[in-house]
């Protein structure tokens, strides 16, 4: 039942990108078929970021293909506020001890004017490059732009969808919810990644913890 679930959820999302992405498209409406299309949309995300190493990259394309901003280029805002201390299971997630030095990084990932995620970034400086550690000392770029020549790749711990637009077991005759006036309401946050990356040595070298937004939706926003 789940492959076909994903299935259906692929054709749809397929049917939802066909246009220009240069078209603008008016805000999903609260009715069942602008609801199906949302979470095709929300599963199509999720399945693309767990098949790439780079999340970075991944919404840059989804930027492009869905025409989020006139140009499909990632931006990392930097967040600047206390440091979050790494828990120690988290430690050991990374193979390190109580005194080896981690560095923290809160970011936004924009596209244009939309933020479509939020990363909490902790790192091990000693498995980077020194020029890698001076451009995140000093710049915005993203992360895993930054890191790419590592090569790396990306375990995810938990991928969770915070929000359905559709009840658990809609597929399964549950019942659909009542039309509404107006746009589909979506909360801030829609899906959460939790991932370590490992370099070509099968080194961990960061724990992330990503937040998508309600803007990996905003077709047409400019």
């Amino acid at each position: 039942m789940v492959t076909k679930k994903i299935i259906v959820a692929g054709s749809i999302a397929v049917m939802a990108t066909v246009s220009s992405p240069s078209e603008a498209r008016t805000p999903f409406t609260d009715d069942v078929a602008s609801r199906t299309q949302a979470l095709a949309l929300l599963e199509s995300l999720n399945a693309d970021l767990l098949s790439h190493p780079s999340a970075t990259l991944t919404l840059e394309r989804w930027c492009g293909d869905h025409g989020l901003a006139p140009e499909a280029k990632i931006v990392a805002h930097r967040i600047k506020g206390d440091d979050k201390p790494l828990a120690a299971d988290d430690r050991a997630a990374l193979g390190i001890d109580a005194n080896e030095p981690v560095r923290y990084r809160r970011v936004q990932l924009a596209c244009g004017s939309v933020v479509l995620s939020e990363a909490d970034n902790w790192y091990v400086p000693a498995r980077l490059t020194p020029e890698m550690n001076q451009i995140l000392d000093t710049t915005d770029q993203p992360f895993g732009k930054v890191v790419q020549p590592l090569h790396f790749r990306r375990q995810t711990i938990s991928a969770d969808l915070l929000w359905s637009p559709l009840p658990k077991g809609w597929e399964m005759d549950a019942p659909l919810p009542a039309p509404g006036k107006g746009p589909l309401a979506i909360p801030h946050d829609v899906l959460r990644h939790r991932a370590v990356l490992y370099n070509e040595a099968n080194q961990p070298f960061s724990l992330v913890i990503e937040t998508y937004t309600a803007d990996v939706l905003a077709f047409g926003k400019r």
